[in-house]
């Protein structure tokens, strides 16, 4: 079969002869349809990762789409964080317990393509944001997977108004197409600049900021809140730390709240993929994204590690270069 294979960390994969995976006790061979790159992929071929230095070599990707036992369903792998082989193959021996099934007329792309991201954006807006109908919410990062997930899930579940906050003007357009009411240009590293164009984007104050990015950004968005709002931080893409001062979290009874998919239980996990594939279905949920043959995955690869895509890359083994 063909694979994309990571021969030495903190490079690109390449495509590859390999031998077809044989199942082990518990494990379901999975025909690969899409699987995407993602900043996990990218991050534990690093090989400077918290998961330390992968076994090399091997197939990377986290999460795929694809057919098992005649059903159309959405993986997780280990790959890159334990020993074993990911998605970006022709075929993946997946442990039965990390399938889930997709609906009928899921698009196996554009699921791969939402996946994990979109999961974190549904999770941390409703299970751990508390997010209720009728409040205002402020997305940063909007341009990439989570934030335009995130914008989308908000509207569906019933925000009065979604303010978006985008890195550049690509980012701003992808909010916009996502539904944001509105757009704040995240082109300073000026807190009070920043918490100015968001108190003039926001009809009142927000009851819920989702943050993928931390730094200055989620500082201005804080000001933002009303008193008790939830600020939910799951990534620091803008900076490790933030500069917010004590005084306006006290003086608002901020609640300053992580999150990850790694606490999510199997069960959630599978809930939250048949949430995000079924608003995929019904055409309320998309992100951009790229189809690309397999063949091509060390080009891809490299354009996803760089921000030169234009959408969250998606790896097809079935398709032609």
């Amino acid at each position: 079969m063909r694979a994309a294979q990571i021969v030495e960390p903190g490079r690109p994969p390449v495509a590859a002869d390999l031998p077809v995976p044989v199942g082990g006790p518990g494990e379901t061979l999975v025909e690969v349809v899409a699987a995407p790159v993602t900043p996990l992929d990218l991050l534990c071929a690093s090989g400077t990762s918290y998961f330390g230095r992968p076994r090399t070599p091997y197939v990377p990707g986290v999460q795929g789409a694809g057919i098992a036992d005649g059903r159309p369903v959405w993986f997780a792998t280990t790959a890159g964080m334990a020993p074993g082989d990911g998605s970006m193959a022709q075929t993946a021996a997946v442990p039965a317990r990390d399938l889930v099934e997709l609906p009928a007329g899921a698009d196996p792309v554009e699921v791969a393509a939402l996946g994990l991201s979109a999961v974190a954006a549904h999770m941390a807006l409703t299970w751990r944001g508390e997010l209720a109908p009728g409040e205002q919410v402020v997305v940063l990062g909007a341009g990439g997977v989570v934030g335009q997930a995130a914008v989308q899930i908000a509207r569906t579940a019933g925000a009065r108004r979604v303010v978006a906050g985008a890195r550049s003007p690509t980012a701003a357009e992808r909010a916009r197409r996502a539904g944001a009411d509105a757009v704040v240009a995240l082109d300073t590293g000026d807190v009070a600049t920043l918490a100015a164009r968001f108190a003039e984007a926001c009809d009142g104050p927000a009851d819920l900021v989702l943050d993928p990015l931390f730094g200055v950004p989620a500082a201005a968005a804080a000001h933002a809140l009303r008193a008790g709002g939830r600020w939910v931080n799951l990534g620091s893409s803008a900076d490790e730390t933030c500069p917010i001062g004590s005084s306006t979290l006290r003086g608002r009874s901020l609640r300053l709240l992580g999150y990850t998919n790694n606490e999510l239980t199997p069960e959630q996990r599978a809930a939250s993929i048949a949430f995000v594939a079924g608003q995929s279905v019904a055409g309320r949920l998309s992100v951009a994204h790229e189809r690309v043959p397999l063949e091509e995955c060390a080009a891809a690869w490299t354009r996803q590690a760089a921000g030169a895509a234009s959408g969250r890359i998606v790896l097809v083994p079935g398709a032609s270069s």
